[in-house]
């Protein structure tokens, strides 16, 4: 059964604005992050990491050396690993949707990210992100697995692939409490 729905498309198609749309929606417990752009005079200078419960970290910067660096930015990944990975693991141990906006080439720069990602999944817990559409090894790997559903975003059907993503979510998260229930009716 899948249990990790990604959004895939090219850079500023609506990926984070979609998913929080998403979370919204749903009124379920989430836990996780999302990335966002860091303007300045018009000019994009790099992407600020945002827990669900409110941290932040930037996480890269053409102002920051690196390594690593991804294109004009440099990555902070001990940022990421100080806020984002922890904010994953909590959700993954106590909410009904793990958030992950997103994997991508800054975030697969940590392999404590690589492992908090994959630990939720196998874990059984509900995922929703957004995943960089260019190929990458570990990013294909994960996106093949058997678990894992990814929907391309498509402007012209925007609402269907929001509602679609709900429905998906929603299904999910009913499935995964069923399944906890009966297992501690056997329990008991």
């Amino acid at each position: 059964m899948k249990r990790a729905f990604l959004i895939t498309g090219p850079p500023g198609c609506g990926k984070t604005t979609l998913l929080r749309q998403v979370v919204a929606e749903l009124s379920l417990r989430a836990g996780g992050f999302y990335t966002e752009e860091i303007r300045q005079g018009g000019q994009r200078r790099g992407f600020r990491l945002l827990t669900l419960d409110g941290r932040e970290a930037v996480l890269a910067s053409v102002d920051l050396a690196g390594p690593p660096r991804v294109g004009k930015y440099g990555v902070d990944v001990a940022a990421l690993e100080r806020v984002g990975v922890p904010a994953l693991e909590e959700a993954a141990a106590s909410a009904d949707v793990v958030v992950v906006d997103e994997i991508g080439k800054m975030e697969m720069a940590s392999h404590r990210f690589r492992q908090a990602v994959e630990s939720a999944l196998d874990a059984g817990c509900c995922l929703l992100g957004s995943v960089l559409l260019a190929p990458h090894p570990w990013a294909d790997a994960f996106k093949a697995r058997p678990e894992v559903l990814v929907l391309s975003l498509n402007p012209q059907d925007r609402e269907g692939t929001r509602e679609r993503l709900a429905a998906l979510v929603r299904e999910c998260v009913e499935r995964r409490r069923r399944n906890r229930g009966a297992t501690a009716a056997q329990g008991g």
